[in-house]
């Protein structure tokens, strides 16, 4: 009986020093680039290590399944004259979605090489932003505000069809308080809770806690009041644990007030790294099963690695990207202005 409780528990010191997070750190790191000829891409989706998709600005759905060693395009135009600019992507099971900015919003579902309109919108305020799915029923799509809120689309059927929410049931936002298309990561999710983030003359996070049909905003200490200033992106570890990145797109080198992290589920807000590195960001990424701890945030100013919650930075690369999405905690894919890259963190 004394042998066999001691197998068990050098069985469990043994399980537990193999799901102790090691902090890594970093000073340096290598992309592997991809040259894409004239689109640009701020819509991605990370698969696996060799697979990817994304959207892009010449209405291209791209495919990689070898890691980029050859891609498949599909092309998609309007009624024969417009082409669709692409800065929102999401997947699931079974149907790939693409969203377009601008009037009019065209949100395509593709199926097995199937192109459908399943949501359209025009109007001259109308520009959409982000788009993601918590599982394959719900999807949420986020635009700038018209008649006083955030344009919100929500679908429950798996994107067969999606409906705006009414002004009635949103926070209203301040006038010039909007979202940004930069990187497909303003809209963040943990099981039923959603956050979306805004910039200009506010900076604030609404969030939803049931899957979108109730929603509070919340103030943030983030820069804000100007156009281009405000929260670009966010991400959450848990349903506690989150991160906001962003500041001033006109004033890329300006790192004051641009970063800020919750332990509460976004009901408050602390900044971090205040006047330091790093600068304006676009999209922020917790890397996967490593507790919280280990964040890598890009943007045209380059690409900065946390190790510790976001309370301090190291810039790691000088390439500029405007998204990054993980496979693991190993390896993500980013995308840019006309080029990919795949990071390999070792």
């Amino acid at each position: 009986m004394k042998r066999n409780l001691l197998l068990i528990c050098c069985t469990f010191i043994l399980f537990s020093c193999k799901q102790e997070y090691i902090v890594r750190s970093f000073e340096s790191v290598s992309i592997q680039k991809i040259d894409m000829d004239s689109t640009s891409i701020r819509a991605i989706h990370a698969i696996s290590e060799s697979e990817m998709l994304f959207a892009g600005s010449r209405g291209d759905i791209g495919l990689t399944e070898d890691s980029g060693k050859t891609w498949s395009f599909d092309f998609i135009t309007y009624q024969d004259s417009i082409t669709p600019h692409f800065r929102s992507i999401a997947k699931t099971t079974s149907s790939i979605f693409a969203l377009s900015i601008a009037n009019p919003a065209l949100l395509y579902k593709i199926t097995n090489g199937n192109k459908e309109i399943v949501y359209i919108e025009k109007g001259a305020k109308v520009f959409y932003d982000a788009m993601t799915f918590l599982d394959d029923k719900t999807g949420i799509a986020i635009g700038d505000p018209i008649d006083g809120c955030t344009s919100i689309i929500m679908t429950y059927d798996g994107g067969d069809t999606w409906n705006k929410i009414d002004c009635s049931k949103l926070p209203e936002v301040k006038e010039g308080e909007a979202s940004f298309a930069a990187s497909n990561t303003n809209i963040a999710f943990v099981k039923n809770t959603i956050w979306v983030v805004t910039g200009g003359t506010r900076a604030r996070v609404l969030k939803s806690s049931d899957k979108g049909k109730s929603w509070k905003i919340i103030d943030t200490p983030i820069i804000q009041g100007d156009g281009p200033q405000g929260i670009y992106s966010v991400d959450f570890y848990n349903e506690n644990i989150g991160i906001i990145m962003g500041g001033n797109f006109s004033k890329p080198d300006d790192n004051k007030a641009n970063k800020a992290i919750t332990t509460d589920g976004g009901e408050t807000w602390t900044l971090v790294a205040d006047g330091k590195a790093p600068n304006y960001k676009s999209c922020v990424q917790y890397i996967p099963g490593t507790k919280g701890k280990e964040i890598i945030a890009v943007g045209k100013t380059g690409v900065s690695f946390s190790n510790d919650g976001g309370l301090t930075w190291t810039n790691i690369s000088k390439d500029g990207y405007y998204a990054i999405k993980f496979v693991d905690n190993k390896t993500a894919w980013l995308s840019g202005h006309k080029k990919i890259g795949k990071l390999i963190l070792k």
